[in-house]
Order: C-alpha cells, then structure tokens, then sequence
C-alpha cells in the first residue's frame, strides 16, 4: 500500500509529457511520502505511448502504465486507474500541466485537515474567452439541476480519499462524471484554489461539442431535472395555447372576419413551435432510453492491451529506489 497515488490520463500529449515528467516527479519525491504515478494512454495516436515506456524504465519503482487498446475517453481513463491504484490518496492530474504538479500538498494538506474528497478551483483561468463563459453557464445549469456544488467542474486536479475511490470502484454505470460521483459519496467534501496556466503544448482534446455532451452526462446521470422541467414546461404551454385560442375565439365573435388572418397565422407559429418541442423532448427520451439499452448490454467499458508495472511481490519497496526486476506486461485484458 502506498500513501499516494497519482492518476494521469493520456491522450495524444507527446508534446507536454517531456516536461510533465521533469516537473511532477521531483515535485513528488519532495513529499517524503510513498507515492506512484499512474500514467493512463487512452488510445493515443502519437508517442504518447512511447514516452510512457521509456519513463516507466527510467522510473519503474513509482510508475505504472496502463495502455489503451483504443480510445474510450478521459473519465474511462481515470476509472482504469482507479481500479488499480493502491494509495489511500489519490490525486488526478491532467497531462498538459495547465495545473501544475507543484499544487498538489496545497490539496494533500486540505485532507490533512479532515477532508475526503478536496476539488480543484482554476485560479485566474487563462483559458479562452468562450470556455470561460460556456463553463460558468454549465455550472450555472448544473447547480440549478442537480444538487451537486461544484466551483470548477472542469479543473481536473482533485484529491479523493481511499473510502471515496472504492465506492466509485464499485459503480458499473457506463456513463459517468467522476468528480460529481466523488461529491455524492464524500462525507465532508471541500475546495481550494490551486493555479492554472495557458496551454503551452499539444491542442485542447474537447471541442464544443464533448462540452456539451460531458455536461448532458453530468445532468442526465444525476437527476431527472430535464425530463421533469420538460413536463412542466409542455403543461405551461398546453395552457398558454387554450388561452390563446380562447382569446382569438373571443376577438373573432367581437372583430369578425377581420382578425381571421391574424388568427391563423398565431396558430402557424403556435403548431412549428410546438413540432419543435416535440422533436426535442424525444431526443431527450431517447438519451435517457439509450442509456438504459448500454446498461443493459453489460459490455467491457475499456480494454486494456497491456500494462507496465513491477511484480507485485516487489510492491512493498520504498518509494525512490530503483527495483532490479524485470516489468510485467500483461496482455490484452477485458475489463468491466
């Protein structure tokens, strides 16, 4: 068992891990702690993988690579690592270093006074104008959907207790937004702010739409919210429709023919917004439908071609010194 674990997902970063790994590993040796280091390759298409390689040789006594058959995406990523972490800390990190390696005992020390679970606040995000306004409008909706507060949903450095990182472990949704999952199951969940720089490296991997629909996940997988405001808002319509008709009913017996063209085009534009809502509320019943059916199918949710790490009856050696023995790799694996 070690005191830390780091949990970083990988997915064409060959330009930044360079300089991830020259900043993250003497940041952690500095802890005086029994840490490991994670790397998770979600498929990449570049060196990524390579240079996970090369570093697991260079470091085998703290790095573990697990790779990727194929990509399946960051939160699948980071549940793989989960799965086979072994510290009671652990501490997710991206691979870009817009969150450094430095801020982590600014967390550490957060659960040093009492928390299970501490998230990640961006300070002076220096990302884009519109991703700083698209990401304030989420978690705007979010909050108003779900009973989940979280500051910054999409700032990746997080630390989770043992007991929280078990129970995400023993979740087998298909669809899932970990850092809400972690908030459901912590006791005494806390934030703090932690620094943020542009990205220097490589190329952002969520374009508007991932946004969009990793923020559809979050709701969708934590409240009911869309389909019951969906409901309500058709009943308000149904209602503001009868007045309507009522009202043009009324002006037709008092006007006569002449508010007959008025008439007609109000329930013109009455009808086309009505197809709209309609058109709407059966693609949010077919999101919810469809993840059911995924459920359901019960199918691997990644598969994992090999993983780097040292035998497990060489596990117990400290943290630092380098281990003579040979890496395991295993092979292609299933994993639920």
């Amino acid at each position: 068992m070690r005191d830390l674990s780091i949990v970083i997902p990988v997915f064409n970063e060959e330009a930044a891990l360079p300089a991830l790994f020259s900043r993250l590993y003497p940041a952690l040796d500095k802890l005086g702690l029994a840490y490991e280091v994670i790397l998770v390759d979600d498929g990449s298409r570049d060196r990524s993988a390579a240079l996970l390689r090369q570093q697991f040789e260079h470091r085998p006594d703290v790095t573990r690579v697990v790779l990727f058959a194929r990509n399946c995406g960051q939160h699948l990523a980071i549940m793989a690592g989960f799965e086979r972490c072994r510290g009671e800390r652990i501490v997710t990190l991206d691979a870009d270093l817009q969150n450094p390696p430095e801020e982590i005992p600014r967390l550490l020390a957060k659960m040093d006074e009492g928390h299970d679970y501490v998230g990640g606040i961006r300070a002076q995000r220096l990302d884009p104008w519109f991703r700083r306004k698209a990401s304030r409008l989420m978690n705007f909706l979010r909050e108003r959907t779900t009973r989940i507060h979280m500051t910054d949903q999409g700032c990746m450095l997080r630390a989770y207790s043992r007991q929280i990182v078990n129970a995400i472990n023993a979740c087998t949704e298909v669809n899932t937004f970990i850092p809400a999952l972690a908030y459901t199951f912590a006791r005494n969940p806390t934030e703090v702010e932690v620094e943020h720089a542009a990205r220097a490296m490589g190329a952002t991997k969520y374009s508007l739409y991932r946004l969009l629909r990793l923020n559809f996940d979050l709701v969708a997988g934590f409240s009911l919210a869309p389909l019951q405001m969906f409901s309500v808002f058709g009943f308000f319509l149904a209602l503001g429709a009868m007045g309507l008709v009522v009202l043009q009913v009324v002006r037709r017996l008092v006007l006569g023919e002449a508010a007959e063209g008025m008439f007609y085009s109000v329930f013109d534009g009455i009808a086309l917004f009505i197809s709209g809502l309609v058109l709407f509320g059966i693609g949010l019943l077919g999101e919810y439908i469809g993840r059911i059916y995924q459920e359901v199918l019960r199918r691997p949710r990644f598969l994992i071609s090999s993983v780097l790490e040292m035998p497990e009856a060489e596990d117990s050696a400290p943290a630092g010194k380098p281990i003579a023995a040979e890496a395991r790799s295993e092979p292609l694996a299933r994993i639920k």
